[in-house]
């Protein structure tokens, strides 16, 4: 009897190990085996091609300028205030905006303006193909238009200078760039100028298109 008891027990475990029974009555000590985790799927983002913000969030601030300036006028730009040629290739909005400093004991004006245009975006090389042929057709005798070093401020850019032998105490400088389907144009003309500052604030408003 005892033999015969000795012998079923043994064929038990047998049994038990052979089924993986007794895993779970002495667990691994090595401890169960890590989770995998699957990282998440990065979602693609999309920039968009054209400005997605309204005209007048991309104008200067107050806060832009620099110290002594004051805000003389901003505005939206009718649709019957641009020209045929504006409207045929598809301008859709604009805003423009002007600071001015003035010292009159040193008989010292200057002002900063810009104006913001949207057009079709199909049309953007041609706006500024256009733009830049009307700066340089503004030379004449007394007249004469400068192109100046200036960095990329979006798609395309063209700064210049224009003096007048006839007023040699004004000075204006200007820079004129696209950026998606916007059209800007930051200038400062008056007796003092300064081209550094104008290339910060262009920077500044190019940066304001989203």
């Amino acid at each position: 009897m005892h033999t015969g008891s000795g012998v079923l027990v043994a064929i038990l475990v047998v049994v038990l190990f052979s089924a993986g029974c007794l895993s779970a009555i002495f667990p691994n000590p090595q401890g169960p085996a890590p989770t995998q985790t699957t990282a998440p799927t990065p979602v693609p983002t999309t920039i968009s091609p054209v400005s997605t913000i309204p005209v007048s969030q991309m104008a200067l601030q107050p806060s832009d300028m620099p110290s002594g300036y004051i805000l003389k006028d901003r505005s939206d730009i009718s649709y019957l205030e641009m020209d045929q040629m504006s409207q045929n290739l598809g301008w859709r909005a604009g805003y423009s905006v002007t600071y001015y400093r003035l010292n009159e004991q040193q008989y010292d004006l200057t002002t900063v303006s810009q104006v913001i245009d949207l057009y079709t975006l199909s049309n953007m090389n041609t706006v500024f193909n256009v733009q830049e042929g009307a700066v340089t057709a503004q030379e004449t005798g007394t007249t004469q238009i400068y192109q100046l070093p200036c960095p990329n401020m979006g798609d395309q850019t063209f700064a210049y200078r224009k003096t007048d032998s006839e007023n040699p105490l004004l000075t204006t400088y200007s820079i004129i760039f696209t950026k998606k389907d916007v059209y800007e144009e930051v200038t400062m003309s008056g007796t003092t100028t300064d081209f550094e500052t104008l290339k910060e604030l262009a920077q500044t408003a190019a940066g304001r298109i989203q």
